[in-house]
């Protein structure tokens, strides 16, 4: 299955702050409350508010209101697709059944 590369690039750019991989960690052992997330990284909440956006727009973390704070949790459907992501980018050409370039 071939990933859309844009789709891709949304779900690496996830990945690609210090914050928001210390935001997986911590939601690697179930879902947290904002408030949590916030004492644990000891951050300001419109900075959570905007790593939490790009999680959640990967698709790889999803989040559930419950009275005035937000719930979050690391959605099954999105770690799959990050996973799938990954390996479609790091396969080698023998993994793929392409020639190479140089081969007639």
């Amino acid at each position: 299955m071939e990933l859309d590369s844009k789709r891709t690039a949304v779900i690496f750019k996830a990945f690609c702050d210090e914050n928001r991989i210390r935001i997986l960690k911590l939601l690697s052992t179930g879902e947290k409350c904002a408030c949590r997330l916030l004492e644990e990284l000891e951050i300001t909440q419109p900075t959570l508010s905007h790593h939490m956006k790009i999680l959640c727009d990967s698709g790889v973390v999803t989040g559930r209101k419950e009275g005035k704070w937000m719930h979050y949790s690391i959605s099954k459907e999105g770690k799959e697709c990050a996973l799938r992501c990954l390996e479609e980018v790091l396969k080698t050409n023998d993994e793929k059944d392409i020639k190479s370039c140089c081969e007639k």
